[in-house]
């Protein structure tokens, strides 16, 4: 305790105190950093760096799915290559080998249309250009946006083999998806057929499902009558008119067959009309003339199911009303026949509605039964088009009708059709309304029953062109699903289980001790697969369980090439491996313009004779060239450090895409490799959500809704953009706006801060001064070290759980609530007043304080690399500035640590923090009411109504609460504490509230020890 020295004589105590001092600043200025941190890394090889400093380790390989090489870098984008990156950098954390190869997909329809684009604005047709200049303008397209993403990924901070992307449109990728697609034909797998398959008339190809997108339309609904003219099982229906309903009025020209259903109970409706004519017309021939077919009203009526009469003679008062208008009045009844079973129309037939334009029009109409058939809605009768639906194309098949490809690929009938010759487009609404050529001609041969414009339903639409597909039956090109693959060896059950389906086995799995289908296959492979989340196994898995066959054929020019050549006497494709070794050579020598006609007797050797054969000139779906992605990156060779040091099979570890691609690239992935390899190209698959807006809206360039994440890093920076992604739940749709951004920003400024105070803390820090001995330290050092030793486990679990918003979580909060709001509030007054010429290495507790802080440094700037890759690399350049990059270290070691940590501290301090957030909340109202300035000058009694002190003095309760005295008492009080304005003095040094401090300004016993030297 000090003598008692005049105010005016009181010492400047402000040189001897410890204040930490750092370069690294509060403000980030990431726009203007970041850059130069990037420039930084690819000047020194940064990731030649860490692939030599991995090299020999445990690997963990994620395969890229390659985006298409099609604009600029959107929302999505980001948030789908933050997530891969953190997964790499977090593996590579953990100190394996963690290559990751960026590729792009560059084949396929969102390319050639965006060629196609421009052509139309310079008014030119694309057919007229030879082929090779056009796939050369679609190849410059890609690559041009390749390049354009690269530098905006890179600019984002993902790290990888940025010189040595994969991009399907390299020679070596071509001519690898020719060889898979031979393997496909070598083993019997390929077949051509015609069936319908989702078709785009505006751009004149087949699609993919994962193509095609649904929206809700409105579309015209027409009720038409088939006049039955032959029924042998009932021929009282003969005369009488089956009615369909039908939502594409244009596809009645390609009508062959009626399908109703057995069980389903149908009637016969008649119509009663009671009128009064409009003077000179007699009965209901106004309606009649308007109406024709309402002339057979005398000789029967109509056949529909005796569920659906209501909705029907709805439909048809609607029709009789708008054609009645107001000069007439009448009456309308209907009247039913007895029920009769769908099974008594077997061998039933009607003819067409405009059987009278002869030859195709003029064949009968056969009812055929139709399991698919339903009373949902419509009149339960269905009029099948093979040409344009599945179950129509079924049925007819097995009924000997064959398709008539009647329309064209953009979407107009064929010139020669009898009726509506060369007229469309089919997907127009106008084609189809009620005042259309359709339903006119409908209309006047008295077959026409109702009609309107007012029907609302979801339907498909092509993803890039925005416009309606339709179904279309054309030859193309096919993967059979449930056809034995001979060539895959048979696999025994592993009793793999569903999680989501109450632990039942994969439904095939008791067929695959026998040569699996390429459907089995696959099934097997997702009951093998790890998903996160869990649920996408039963997504996929239901869409594989149900797919039809694999359409693979596309009829546009910039893709690989489907390499076959057809026998044209027996319609089979030449199966021979010295011509395939041939094609694959030349397609790796001069990629896809290798396969043209002027080189097909080349190809076939002096053994075949090219006149003999049919080159194919369709292109392959661009799913299946992204699908064997897994066989040129992780097989070839290219990228050495992909290989696997054991040589096994290689399969990515995993694949980490949006939900989307479940009907997408992780099928095709999938199929791809259980067609050649009998198992899946991945050991688990990890899938995100879509990025929505503020409230929750889908993000469209016509709702001006979009966010740019270009935008997003020049106003933030990337790793704002890079801590938004890693704190959301990405496995479910999520959103980003102004305020959320600011939330992040907030959070990110809260974590720099931490790593400014650590900075600023360690500064001076030497070996010297640390404490190895954990068991030496203070229990708060201890318990803090407890709280890293669980946070480790915890980040660590959340690494191997791909949990990485739990893991951005964890950091936080550690930042912000244990250390900034806890421990370094607390430990402020030994870091400022433990140092002085006395202890010139710090007190004990100071030393303890500052090893653990050096601690805290090296494991958190570690756990925030995966994160904030630029921050990190600031931190730790700015306390290491020859140290090398923050990326090359690996997981902190604190086994150390670990060795010291003890369960019970974290309860014990627990309740000390507890009661720490009671007593602040008590002081509160003090500071507003201006009795106190901080807790510093409040003295606090404890009673012992407050449990879970009995272990603690009182002198470190005061350090923990920062208050000027704490006392504890057992006498019973009707409250656990009281906190009222300290009476004791202000040390001129510490500023400490103390009974030793005999008047404000003097020194407490603590800091006039520190300054006196020995």
């Amino acid at each position: 305790m000090t003598e008692s020295t005049p105010a005016a004589e009181q010492r400047d105590y402000r040189d001897t105190v410890f204040l930490p001092k750092t370069d690294f600043p509060m403000k980030a200025g990431l726009p203007q950093k970041e850059p130069l941190i990037l420039a930084k890394w690819i000047e020194g090889n940064l990731e030649g760096q860490i692939r030599e400093a991995r090299r020999g380790r445990e690997q963990f390989v994620l395969h890229d799915g390659p985006p298409y090489a099609n604009g600029d870098m959107h929302i999505g984008h980001a948030l789908n290559h933050i997530l891969k990156d953190m997964v790499v950098r977090t593996q590579t954390l953990k100190g394996k080998d963690s290559p990751y190869v960026p590729g792009w997909d560059c084949h396929g329809l969102p390319i050639e249309w965006k060629v196609e684009e421009q052509y139309r604005k310079k008014k030119l047709n694309k057919d007229e250009v030879p082929v090779e200049e056009f796939r050369a303008e679609c190849r410059a397209y890609a690559q041009h946006w390749v390049d354009t993403q690269r530098e905006q990924l890179k600019r984002l901070g993902i790290g990888g083999d940025w010189d040595h992307p994969y991009l399907t449109m390299d020679y070596e990728a071509e001519a690898t998806i020719v060889r898979e697609l031979l393997k496909f034909a070598a083993n019997d797998m390929l077949y051509r057929g015609a069936k319908p398959v989702m078709w785009s008339p505006v751009e004149k190809t087949a699609l993919a499902e994962a193509e095609v997108e649904y929206e809700d339309i409105v579309s015209t609904q027409i009720d038409v009558a088939f006049e039955i003219v032959e029924s042998p099982n009932s021929p009282w229906l003969v005369g009488k008119s089956a009615v369909i309903w039908t939502t594409t009025p244009w596809t009645i020209p390609v009508n062959q067959a009626l399908a109703y259903g057995s069980d389903v109970d149908y009637v016969e409706v008649m119509v009663d009309f009671d009128t009064t004519p409009p003077e000179g017309e007699t009965d209901f021939n106004a309606i009649a003339r308007a109406l024709p077919v309402l002339d057979r009203l005398d000789g029967g009526g109509f056949i529909v199911a005796k569920e659906l009469t209501g909705a029907f003679e709805q439909r048809l008062c609607n029709t009789i009303a708008s054609l009645a208008g107001e000069a007439t009045n009448y009456e309308v009844s209907f009247r039913h026949s007895e029920p009769f079973k769908g099974s008594d129309l077997a061998g039933t037939v009607a003819r067409h509605p405009m059987h009278h334009l002869g030859g195709f029009f003029a064949r009968p109409r056969p009812f055929l039964a139709g399991d698919f058939v339903t009373t949902d809605s419509g009149t339960g009768l269905v009029h099948m088009s093979p040409d344009h639906g599945e179950d129509d194309f079924d049925l007819c098949k097995a009924n000997g009708l064959d398709p008539v490809f009647a329309v064209e690929g953009d979407g107009k009938y064929r010139e020669d059709w009898a009726w509506l010759g060369g007229q469309g487009s089919v997907i127009n609404p106008k084609f189809n309304a009620p005042d259309g050529p359709i339903c006119s001609d409908l209309r006047d041969a008295g077959a026409l029953l109702a009609a309107s414009a007012d029907y609302k339903h979801s339907y498909p639409h092509s993803w890039r062109s925005k416009a309606k597909v339709i179904y279309r039956c054309t030859p193309q090109w096919f993967v059979p699903m449930d056809k034995v693959m001979t060539h895959i060896e048979p696999k025994t059950p592993r009793e793999k289980r569903w999680e989501n389906e109450g632990g039942a086995i994969n439904p095939h799995e008791e067929d695959l001790c026998d040569a699996p289908t390429l459907r089995q296959a696959a099934m097997q492979a997702i009951a093998d697969t790890r998903f996160v989340p869990a649920k996408g196994r039963n997504r996929i898995g239901s869409m594989v369980e149900g797919r039809p066959d694999w359409v693979l054929s596309r009829q546009r020019a910039w893709g690989v090439p489907i390499t076959l050549f057809v026998d044209r006497k027996t319609g089979h494709y030449l199966n021979d491996p010295i011509v395939n070794d041939r094609i694959v050579a030349a397609v790796r020598e001069g990629g896809v313009d290798a396969w043209n006609d002027a080189r097909a007797q080349e190809y076939l050797g002096p053994d075949y004779d090219a006149a003999n054969y049919e080159r194919i000139t369709d292109i392959l779906d661009v799913w299946f060239d992204s699908g064997c992605t897994h066989a040129f990156v992780l097989e070839s060779g290219k990228w050495p450090h992909l290989v696997r040091h054991d040589g096994s099979t290689h399969s990515a570890d995993l694949y980490l895409e949006g939900s989307d691609q479940h009907r997408g690239w992780f099928q095709s992935s999938l199929l791809e490799s259980c067609g050649t390899r009998g198992q899946a190209p991945y050991k688990a698959v990890l899938t995100h959500g879509f990025t929505m807006d503020a409230k929750g809206f889908k993000m469209s360039k016509s709702l001006g809704n979009t966010i740019s994440p270009i935008d997003l890093m020049r106003d933030y920076g990337a790793d704002i953009l890079r801590l938004w992604a890693l704190s959301v739940d990405f496995t479910e749709d999520h959103r980003i706006g102004k305020e959320i951004l600011t939330g992040v920003a907030d959070q990110y400024r809260k974590l720099r801060n931490t790593f400014r105070y650590l900075l600023g803390a360690l500064d001076g820090f030497s070996e010297e001064e640390r404490i190895t001995d954990v068991s030496a330290m203070p229990e708060l050092e201890r318990y803090m070290l407890s709280l890293l030793a669980d946070l480790d486990a915890k980040m660590a679990q959340a690494v191997d759980d791909f949990d990485y918003n739990s893991y951005t979580r964890l950091l936080a909060d550690f930042c912000n609530e244990d250390l900034s709001a806890f421990y370094f509030d607390i430990r402020k007054d030994v870091l400022y007043c433990d140092l002085g010429p006395a202890a010139p290495l710090g007190t004990d507790t100071r030393r303890a304080y500052r090893s653990v802080l050096d601690v805290l440094f090296h494991a958190l700037v570690r756990y925030a690399a995966p994160v904030l890759v630029f921050t990190s690399e600031e931190v730790w350049g700015t306390r290491y500035p020859d140290a090398g990059s923050v990326h090359l270290l690996e997981w902190p070691n604190l086994d150390n640590v670990k060795a010291q940590h003890v369960g019970n501290l974290l309860n014990r301090w627990s309740a000390i923090r507890s009661l720490r957030s009671k007593i602040s909340e008590e002081i509160e109202p003090l500071r507003r009411e201006k009795k106190i300035r901080s807790s510093l000058e409040a003295q606090v009694w404890i009673h012992s109504a407050t449990p879970g002190l009995e272990w603690i003095s009182n002198e470190a309760l005061e350090e923990v609460l920062i208050s000027s005295t704490v006392t504890t008492s057992g006498e019973a009080r009707g409250h656990s504490m009281e906190i009222a304005p300290t009476e004791n003095h202000k040390c001129g040094r510490c500023w400490r509230h103390l009974p030793e401090v005999t008047e404000d300004g003097a020194l407490c016993n603590r800091c006039d020890t520190v300054l006196t030297a020995a």
